[in-house]
């Protein structure tokens, strides 16, 4: 459980030579192939879908350390992680059960539809400015539940929740595996809902709009990158906090980053360890402040800005409030090069 607000966030990017992966999807009864079958790596703009036969191919880099995503309507997701021991893989979907979302939905759980939608944006989207420009293209989709007796809204869709970003220029596909808001206190008449913890899971496809080139697309998700936690742990990496914006507080005063942090290359990879001495409060830019906590020994990350494990890496503040309206796709900045 993620609790005071605290978000799971993934990482990725940079530059690197590309590799593909082929394959074939079927259906695991009928043994015939699945045609439109979206395969895309998870929070990345790097996707395709399987032709009339069934086959597909999509490209990657050392860079994206995403899960690959196997998503078609009534079966079953597939998620493949150690795709990079084969040169080819075949999938074989199968039906996905029933699910009972629909008993829901007529259900008085003490909050109207209109409520629920409004509790779901706030958590969903964010709150920022740019998160303001989204707009979710399939509300009607949406399963919203609350639970009165624990405070707790949640939701569901058996379709991807499409958001369309305006200010980055992104429509994205987000398929909900998790999501629970959690309140402290409510009063239903006054429209008080005070949050006490956000959590929510699930995989996600970029997809760049006509308008993503333009100049004022670019910049800003360049503005949204710098003081990220992607940007965070590049620089961690590099050993470069403090020439990357990066002030870091312990106890409400400024200290020496590496009396804190300890990052310690590994031998024989390009992978380092980073230790935490303890829970530090990050300031970015004289600015935007986070606060970063572990409830790991240590985790690791790599130049690209990948780090492991992601559960017991803790953000809160400016960097724990970054929403879907807020996120850039794993690989931005990524450049394929082609062999």
């Amino acid at each position: 459980m993620i609790s005071s607000l605290k978000i799971l966030l993934y990482l990725l990017p940079l530059f690197c030579v590309s590799q593909t992966l082929t394959g074939r999807v079927i259906d695991k009864l009928t043994n015939k192939p699945v045609e439109t079958v979206a395969v895309y790596f998870d929070n990345t703009t790097i996707g395709t879908t399987t032709k009339a036969d069934g086959s597909f191919s999509i490209s990657y880099t050392d860079a994206v350390q995403s899960t690959l995503v196997i998503s078609y309507l009534g079966y079953e997701k597939v998620f493949i992680d150690d795709y990079r021991k084969h040169q080819t893989i075949n999938i074989a979907l199968v039906a996905a059960t029933n699910a009972l979302d629909e008993v829901y939905l007529n259900y008085d759980d003490g909050l109207t539809r209109k409520q629920k939608l409004k509790l779901f944006r706030r958590e969903f989207l964010g709150t920022s400015e740019f998160a303001s420009s989204c707009k979710i293209l399939n509300e009607k989709d949406l399963n919203l539940r609350y639970d009165k007796q624990n405070k707790s809204l949640y939701a569901s869709s058996k379709v991807p929740v499409t958001v369309r970003n305006k200010a980055f220029q992104y429509e994205i596909d987000f398929e909900i595996i998790d999501f629970e808001l959690r309140y402290k206190y409510v009063d239903v008449e006054l429209g008080v809902f005070n949050l006490q913890s956000v959590v929510y899971t699930g995989t996600s496809f970029f997809k760049n709009l006509k308008k993503s080139n333009t100049k004022k697309a670019r910049k800003n998700r360049a503005e949204a990158y710098k003081g990220s936690v992607r940007h965070f742990m590049r620089s961690l990496y590099n050993k470069n906090l403090l020439d990357q914006g990066y002030w870091v507080f312990y106890d409400s005063f400024r200290v020496n980053e590496w009396a804190y942090f300890t990052v310690e290359a590994i031998q024989d990879s390009d992978l380092k360890k980073v230790t935490l001495k303890h829970k530090v409060s990050l300031l970015y830019n004289k600015d935007l402040q986070s606060e970063l906590q572990l409830e790991v020994d240590h985790f690791i990350i790599d130049f690209y800005g990948n780090y492991e494990p992601i559960v017991g890496v803790y953000f809160s503040g400016n960097m724990g409030s970054q929403r879907v309206g807020d996120t850039l796709p794993s690989d931005y900045g990524l450049t394929l090069i082609t062999n």
